[in-house]
């Protein structure tokens, strides 16, 4: 793709975001968000088996299993795409959209799991907190999110909802499980790989590496660029806790990480992506002439099929491996 048309796209799609941000909140509670992240059960592994119930064929849902204080937000929506009547027997790659993507979610994520149905694997996909019939009427933000402890918690919450569905696949027979996650998924994705080793592969397109205030530092609005020194300093004191993935390290092998990075991204810098594959011990790359807008929304031709193609020996391995009791890594 051509440079200045790559980002202008991601320039646009921060002006546009721009437009929807309230009034700063008078208390963002900074300080009790990284007490809140530096706790040892932000993000674990062990979580319960997600109860999922389905209202169709494909539609699902289950209660997250950490609750807050919003009804709407503590069910967990998602879509399964079985891959034949012996769909136990195949692995499964779980979709996870970026911030606000309700047209991936509902348009692309469907497009993407019927090339997984015919190489042979399950396809999932499954909304993020506080997003689409998850995000409460009264809670205002850009993103849902009221401030950096909701946020926190929020994260805290997608982590959890990951591995309670991957508990429920692999109590259904499922040999092997990957993610497959764009913008904010893949970030979500990346932090689910530091901390479960039962995933068999990930796919990080896009991802925010660390916390920077891309919006701030993009912004032409004078009343979103004033706040850019407040941001930066909220950025520094979450890239000191397990928000920042360049400063934790996955539990899966390196070999089986694909890092998608948008040469032109303005909103996930290049630079954030390469110190993430210096500090992972240099994962598979792909850099990509493109910026943030274009790889998430899948406007780079014959992407999906060929991280699909990346994507199938190593869910086949990891089942291989399981079946013979030998250790997938």
């Amino acid at each position: 793709m051509i440079a200045p048309l790559a980002k202008f796209l991601d320039w646009s799609a921060v002006q546009a975001l721009t437009l929807m941000i309230p009034a700063e909140a008078d208390n963002p509670r900074l300080d009790e968000a990284v007490k809140f992240l530096k706790r040892p059960d932000f993000a674990t592994a062990e979580s319960q088996r997600a109860k999922v119930e389905f209202r169709g064929p494909v539609d699902f849902h289950f209660p997250t299993p950490r609750p807050c204080n919003f009804t709407e937000n503590n069910l967990v929506h998602g879509r399964f795409y079985r891959c034949g009547k012996r769909w136990q027997e195949r692995g499964v790659v779980i979709l996870l959209h970026g911030s606000g993507d309700f047209l991936t979610y509902n348009f692309r994520f469907p497009l993407i799991a019927r090339r997984c149905n015919r190489a042979g694997l399950n396809a999932a996909a499954l909304v993020a907190p506080y997003h689409f019939q998850r995000r409460p009427r009264q809670v205002r933000g850009l993103l849902g999110y009221s401030d950096y402890l909701q946020f926190a918690e929020a994260t805290a919450q997608a982590i959890a909802e990951i591995h309670a569905f991957s508990g429920w696949l692999e109590g259904n027979g499922c040999p092997a499980m990957a993610l497959w996650g764009y913008s904010l998924g893949a970030w979500y994705a990346g932090l689910a790989a530091c901390h479960d080793a039962r995933l068999a592969a990930v796919v990080l397109g896009a991802p925010c590496a660390r916390m920077n205030p891309w919006l701030e530092q993009r912004a032409v609005r004078p009343r979103i660029r004033r706040r850019l020194q407040r941001v930066r300093a909220a950025c520094d004191a979450l890239n000191l806790t397990a928000l920042n993935l360049t400063t934790t390290q996955p539990v899966i092998p390196a070999q089986n990480i694909l890092l998608i990075e948008g040469t032109y991204d303005l909103l996930c810098p290049k630079e954030d992506i390469e110190d993430l594959w210096q500090s992972w011990g240099q994962t598979d790359i792909w850099r990509l002439p493109t910026g943030h807008v274009t790889i998430c929304c899948g406007i780079v031709p014959g992407s999906a099929q060929r991280i699909l193609h990346w994507l199938s020996p190593r869910l086949h391995n990891f089942a291989m491996a399981g079946k013979t009791h030998e250790c997938p890594r």
